[in-house]
């Protein structure tokens, strides 16, 4: 892509003052503009140093009111942020709805400069890009705009440029030993930076490659491309299209699935255990689940705990005895209740992605993403375009989870209707027990023939060979727990 930009652009003063006081009060309306529509932006900068990110973007934001965006500098990870998954610091950061995330540098800086300069693998490196890719892909499917510029400068301009900041006592400490390696190796960061940018170049989230040799040409492009953006995207939303349905791009490929039982075929009645036998199998296994943690802890190997199942099954209970066996200061356990209004202003997947733990910690979610094709999908929280498309943005989650090296386990914990029936008129007449039944479990419990069709529909699409479902009979809820132990400690013991 580099070579084809003409880095001979150029525009007169006088032009440029034309132009721009045009565009200027196009870009003063965007972020009303933006904030009506509903419409989250993102406007990321990369390119080389010197190449005059900073100032573009002082320009450029000079025009909004303030309240509407946030700019984030991206620099290296820290050493905790490197402990979570390579996206995981760049889903913080992610605009509400209406409002704009302006970045310095952004996740490219780790399929970039960390190809040259760190010991990343040609395989490590791709999977990065693909996971990027699909990062874009999902927020553009969800209403974002994600505008992404390169600023363009030539190896002799970029010295220049250097030169001329050193000359100042005042900038001179903007260029390192490090920015100076850099020019002199400049042709082996053009080959890595063309080959980033072609890959990542995607009909969803396309790059605008801007020669900045002349940075009031440069600007212009930019004011051009942001007022043009939002105003397409502003227009699409109005007819109910994502960049994906507006531009015909396929969905991508669904992922392989492993056999998963629909919920009538899995017999509940013969799933029972002994009272003696439930406490030393019990005291056992928790036992042994208590020195595998330390061994995660140890061996840095994170591992996340899904649980979903029927009101009344049992989760609860099954969560107790699984977090009893585990160190507190490595474990937590993560209740899932309605979105706040901040997670209902960004993509869905965002409120899950800012709980993911560190490494060598374990994360039991009670309630999980999969709301969204069951709750969200039969109440009506999301459209039908929403729930279809995240079977596979939820597979795509949880492969990038387990391609960091996190053990992921999910449960079904299952009953009958007639035994739910049991524990909640069990509830309401047992006082202490009265404040775990709500009316919202009694409306639940009418729609279950639906909830069977879109957890059956669940089970048969997201379970895969790195995140099967567990479906566990909690008729007998001890029986339930002795099952869930028994499986979390053989997916820990296989990844270790």
């Amino acid at each position: 892509m580099l070579d084809s930009v003409n880095m001979k652009a150029t525009v007169t003063k006088e032009e440029f003052k034309k132009q721009s006081k045009k565009l200027e009060k196009e870009l003063e309306t965007l972020p009303q503009r933006i904030k009506e529509a509903k419409v989250p932006v993102i406007i990321l900068f990369e390119g080389w140093g010197a190449a005059g990110k900073g100032g573009i973007i002082s320009d450029l934001i000079l025009n909004f009111d303030p309240r509407g965006f946030k700019v984030f500098s991206t620099a290296e990870p820290t050493e905790a942020e490197k402990r979570r998954p390579p996206m995981w610091r760049h889903w913080q950061n992610l605009p509400e709805q209406g409002l704009m995330s302006i970045l310095d540098r952004s996740w490219y800086q780790d399929v970039s400069i960390a190809r040259v300069e760190e010991d990343l693998s040609d395989a490590e490196n791709l999977r990065r890009m693909n996971n990027i890719n699909t990062f874009e892909r999902q927020l553009t499917d969800n209403g974002y705009l994600v505008l992404k510029f390169f600023l363009h400068i030539s190896q002799k301009e970029q010295k220049a440029r250097f030169d001329k900041l050193e000359e100042d006592k005042n900038t001179a400490w903007r260029v390192t030993e490090k920015d100076r390696w850099r020019n002199k190796h400049y042709n082996l960061y053009y080959r890595v930076w063309d080959e980033m940018l072609e890959y990542t170049n995607t009909p969803n989230a396309p790059w605008h490659v801007v020669c900045s040799n002349d940075s009031q040409a440069a600007l212009l492009s930019i004011y051009r491309t942001v007022v043009d953006a939002v105003a397409e995207v502003i227009e699409d939303k109005k007819q109910g299209l994502s960049i994906s349905s507006a531009k015909g791009i396929p969905a991508p490929k669904p992922f392989n699935t492993v056999h998963t039982p629909l919920l009538s075929e899995v017999t509940l009645e013969d799933k029972t255990i002994t009272d003696e036998k439930y406490k030393r199998e019990l005291a056992r296994l928790q036992k042994k689940l208590n020195a595998l943690h330390y061994k995660l802890y140890r061996r840095k190997v994170p591992v996340i705990v899904a649980y979903e199942g029927w009101d009344a099954a049992g989760k609860g209970g099954n969560i107790k005895r699984i977090s009893a066996a585990l160190d507190p200061r490595g474990y937590e356990v993560i209740p899932i209740a309605a979105p706040t209004k901040p997670e209902l202003n960004r993509h869905y997947l965002w409120r899950f992605w800012t709980k993911i733990p560190k490494t060598g910690h374990i994360a039991i979610f009670d309630r999980t993403w999969y709301g969204r094709v069951m709750v969200e999908r039969i109440e009506g929280f999301c459209t039908e375009n929403d729930w279809k498309r995240a079977y596979q943005e939820i597979n795509e989650f949880e492969k990038e989870l387990t391609d960091w090296g996190a053990v992921v386990v999910k449960f079904w914990i299952h009953i009958d209707k007639d035994e739910q029936l049991r524990r909640f008129t069990d509830r309401q007449n047992t006082p202490e027990k009265q404040w775990k039944i709500t009316d919202e479990d009694w409306r639940n419990r009418e729609k279950w023939p639906q909830y069977e069709v879109a957890v059956n529909d669940m089970l048969q699409k997201t379970s895969t060979e790195f995140a099967p479902w567990h479906i566990i009979e909690s008729q007998d809820k001890k029986y339930a727990r002795i099952k869930a132990l028994k499986i979390l400690i053989k997916a820990i013991e296989d990844a270790l």
